[in-house]
């Protein structure tokens, strides 16, 4: 079974959605994992928004990488640009992925915006952890 990487600067948001629909599409047939460069804990708005499409992430812990340097990944995805300039060598054949998602966390504005742009990146980070699996596991199954 393939091993798998969702790196972020802190583990709160961006990799916790990710990390929530891969282990989704990939229905038991890839591990996967997430943690930041730093850890900053679960993001609220994170484990709400992917309760409103009926994912539950209120069990996962915010990782720091260092916790999974001994676990051999297949494939690391970074998603942003500063873990991914940050992210530590993993030794082995492991393919890096990498899209850059914009930080909910920094939105502003009414409490209705800032969660409107977390909505509106949890669906940028669902089409893309639907198409991963789809081109990474389920192909190579």
């Amino acid at each position: 079974m393939k091993n798998i990487l969702v790196l972020c600067t802190g583990n709160s948001c961006r990799s916790q959605l990710a990390e929530g629909y891969l282990r989704h599409y990939a229905e038991g047939k890839a591990n996967i994992y997430s943690a930041g460069i730093e850890t900053h804990g679960v993001n609220p708005k994170a484990v709400q928004v992917m309760a409103e499409d009926h994912i539950d992430i209120s069990s996962h812990t915010s990782n720091h990488v260092d916790e999974y340097l001994s676990i051999p990944f297949d494939a690391v995805i970074t998603v942003c640009d500063n873990a991914n300039e940050a992210c530590p060598y993993f030794p082995g054949k492991v393919e890096r992925f990498h899209q850059n998602f914009p930080d909910p966390a920094k939105a502003t504005g009414t409490a209705e915006e800032v969660m409107d742009e977390f909505r509106r990146v949890r669906d940028l980070i669902k089409v893309y952890s639907a198409d991963f699996i789809s081109e990474h596991i389920n192909q190579k199954i």
